[in-house]
């Protein structure tokens, strides 16, 4: 099985995993489990009534370990931003990991991904190293981005992963020009653009949609409707929230974002459709823990105990532990071991990152022209 953490790079710090997109699991064990949220299409000639789906013990296993590394790298980032070891703006994933994972588990090798500043689990997904990652986060020199970026600018286009982009919603028409570029090159590949419920009022996204309709490009495009943009809920700030139906023109699938399985099989309908040379809205409908971002504390305009019941009755993390549980492939005891091993490497990432040196003075200049060779100018007077 090819490792999508690795590709061939360093896995210092990264999830000791062997999860593999798309792969069968061959003679792994397999069982049928019940999706308990079925899908919704819009305009999809497609019948997506089955609500079971197979899956193998090793996929299952290598679910819940990334969804608890990335879990434990979210909640280690929150206690790093409070002890003011992580500045300026971070926004955290803790609730959605089962989004990437079964769009990741969904996609193939070459295709592009591109999101906004919420991105800390789509580059290590992208095969960077949790180290990397949290180094970036502090702003080290060994950080993903040379310490220059932080948690909004995380980028890895050797693993076609376009951002970590900060300003709402600008992210979808560079995605649909990757797609664009799948299109051009004729390499069979498709482009996830990525973007929440509160960005999907922005006109941008839905030109970029006009464009990829009418250039037949293979183009996913995903809202992550975690139910608030910012501070406000959806049906507060959207006349039209069935945000898979945006589209309008374009198929779109609604998918529970908060079941795996569920989400990978969704990705590959999508993703099917979109290597058919024609565009597609998905709506994955998942839940943040966290507020908006690290200033947000998340609960002004929600109680503690909204996020309680939705913890209690969808977490991902919980029901692909109680779906290993009920086909016999893992005790409790064994989980918690994985959780133990998950909370060692996550705080080997920590280490790293705090004894990473801070970027050089020099680093202000760098990155500021194409050319190395061009003079240093400073613009004076008008």
């Amino acid at each position: 099985m090819r490792a999508i953490l690795s590709r061939g790079l360093s896995r210092r710090f990264a999830p000791r995993a062997t999860f593999a997109r798309g792969f069968s699991g061959s003679a792994d064990e397999t069982y049928e489990f019940e999706i308990g949220r079925p899908y919704k299409t819009h305009k999809l000639d497609l019948d997506v009534s089955d609500t079971k789906v197979t899956a193998t013990k090793s996929e299952m296993m290598e679910y819940y370990r990334l969804m608890v590394f990335y879990r434990r790298f979210e909640i280690v980032a929150d206690t790093l931003y409070k002890q003011r070891l992580i500045r300026g703006f971070c926004h955290l994933y803790d609730g959605q990991e089962a989004v990437v994972i079964g769009m990741e588990a969904a996609l193939k090798e070459g295709d592009s991904c591109i999101t906004s500043y919420r991105e800390h689990c789509h580059q290590i997904s992208r095969g960077d190293t949790a180290g990397r990652v949290m180094a970036e986060l502090l702003g080290r020199a060994t950080g993903s981005s040379g310490g220059k970026g932080g948690s909004m600018h995380l980028y890895r286009p050797q693993n076609n992963f376009y951002g970590g982009n900060g300003i709402v919603g600008a992210q979808v028409p560079l995605g649909t020009g990757v797609a664009f570029a799948h299109k051009y090159r004729n390499d069979g590949g498709v482009c996830v653009s990525a973007y929440g419920d509160g960005a999907a009022n922005q006109g941008q996204i839905y030109e970029a949609m006009n464009m990829a309709a009418l250039w037949d490009l293979p183009a996913i495009f995903l809202c992550e409707n975690n139910e608030f943009g910012m501070g406000t809920a959806t049906h507060r700030a959207s006349a039209a929230y069935e945000f898979y139906k945006r589209g309008d023109y374009i198929p779109g699938i609604w998918l529970d974002g908060m079941d795996v399985l569920a989400t990978k099989k969704g990705f590959e309908i999508a993703a099917a459709h979109a290597r058919s040379g024609k565009p597609i809205v998905v709506e994955a409908s998942t839940y943040r823990y966290h507020g908006h971002s690290m200033s947000d504390p998340g609960t002004s305009y929600r109680t503690r105990d909204d996020v309680t019941n939705v913890r209690r009755e969808r977490d991902c993390i919980d029901q692909t532990k109680n779906r290993i549980l009920e086909a016999g492939w893992a005790t409790a005891a064994d989980l918690k071991k994985i959780d133990k091993q998950v909370r060692a490497e996550v705080d080997e990432a920590v280490e790293f990152a705090k004894n990473s040196p801070l970027p050089q003075l020099t680093e202000l200049e760098s990155h500021m022209y194409t050319h190395p060779y061009l003079p240093r100018m400073v613009r004076e007077g008008l």
